[in-house]
């Protein structure tokens, strides 16, 4: 499969660059099995979902994760942690005019100094110098890291609305985004409907907005991401089963880490990384529905949505969401994707 196959025009007037006021009164497209679209209001999904269904959220919350501070030379430099890897050290991807070397010190506000480790590929090895736990210092002087196609600042209620109501676990660097619909009113709607909900845990890391850089997609390497799916969550997959209801992914992080637990076939408890690559002719073990937002062109988390709805049907929902002018990406619109049925 080449990138290309995964294009669609996309005018810059669509993307949602800020949230509405009400975070259930986005439009929602449904993509039914054989390919049918339906146009509709967020709130249409509860009248879609029933009893015997399970929906599974990503729990993970956003961490202010874009610092910026100086070199010891004096020259600027700004970081934005991929992940925390213990109680003093991250992984970040850096900007300067010139990379530090190891051993140097970056200075940050509160006279707060990160020394230079060494580098893993393109991202940078920190430790905190002053033996003050890294993620009381990230949250002390750090920025929410909006998308870059968002084209702002972060602003003080993005505080607030990039980040979804049940966020709980922190270290994501970046918003899942699907669950930025939902408000505590919907969730008690859904549950008093008597939807079981089920919560499981992925950090997402600043390389999900890195593009694919190969022609064929085969040949590119996702970025690991942490996962924890619990085994109480594994439960309510296999009694949602066995109660002939359906497995719904709310958004594509909570997709990829049902099916790394997934990968034998059966699900089982997870903690760890996942560079699982979900493109077109991947089987599906635990995801009957994908809620989701509307993602880049040639995006790997596009393909995981057709992946799922067939590329055909969802590259045409696609084109249909753009002919009826719906808000992408982060802030904006949402999706229902059923799994192709031919």
């Amino acid at each position: 499969m080449q990138l290309s196959d995964f294009h669609f025009d996309l005018p810059p007037e669509l993307i949602a660059r800020y949230p509405l006021e009400q975070r259930g009164a986005s439009r929602l497209l449904q993509l039914h099995p054989q390919g049918e679209l339906q146009h509709g209001q967020f709130s249409d999904l509860l009248a879609q979902v029933t009893e015997k269904d399970l929906m599974v959220f990503n729990n993970s919350k956003v961490i202010p994760a874009r610092l910026k501070g100086q070199k010891e030379t004096g020259g600027r430099v700004e970081i934005l942690v991929e992940r925390i890897l213990n109680q003093q050290q991250i992984l970040v991807h850096l900007r300067a005019s010139k990379s530090p070397a190891p051993g140097c010190y970056l200075h940050f506000a509160e006279e707060i100094r990160f020394k230079v480790l060494g580098r893993q590929h393109n991202l940078f090895v920190l430790e905190c110098a002053e033996q003050t736990p890294v993620l009381e210092v990230i949250e002390r002087l750090g920025e929410i890291p909006l998308p870059p196609y968002l084209h702002r600042p972060a602003e003080e209620a993005d505080k607030e609305r990039y980040q979804t109501v049940y966020a709980e676990d922190k270290g994501s660097v970046a918003a899942p985004t699907a669950g930025l619909h939902f408000d505590q009113p919907l969730l008690k709607q859904l549950r008093a409907k008597g939807v079981d909900l089920a919560f499981l845990t992925l950090h997402v890391g600043a390389g999900t907005f890195l593009p694919v850089r190969t022609a064929n997609i085969l040949e590119h390497h996702m970025h690991p991401e942490y996962v924890e799916v619990s085994a109480a969550v594994c439960e309510k997959v296999r009694r949602a089963r066995a109660r002939g209801g359906r497995v719904i992914a709310v958004g594509t992080t909570t997709a990829r880490s049902l099916e790394t637990a997934s990968s034998s076939g059966t699900i089982q408890p997870y903690a760890g990384d996942t560079e699982l690559f979900i493109y077109p002719g991947y089987r599906f073990h635990s995801v009957d529905l994908l809620l989701t937002n509307f993602h880049l062109p040639e995006s790997t988390l596009l393909m995981l949505v057709c992946a799922l709805g067939g590329p055909e049907n969802t590259l045409r929902a696609y084109r249909e969401a753009v002919k009826e002018k719906y808000r992408f990406y982060s802030y904006g619109d949402a999706m229902l994707v059923s799994k192709f049925s031919p």
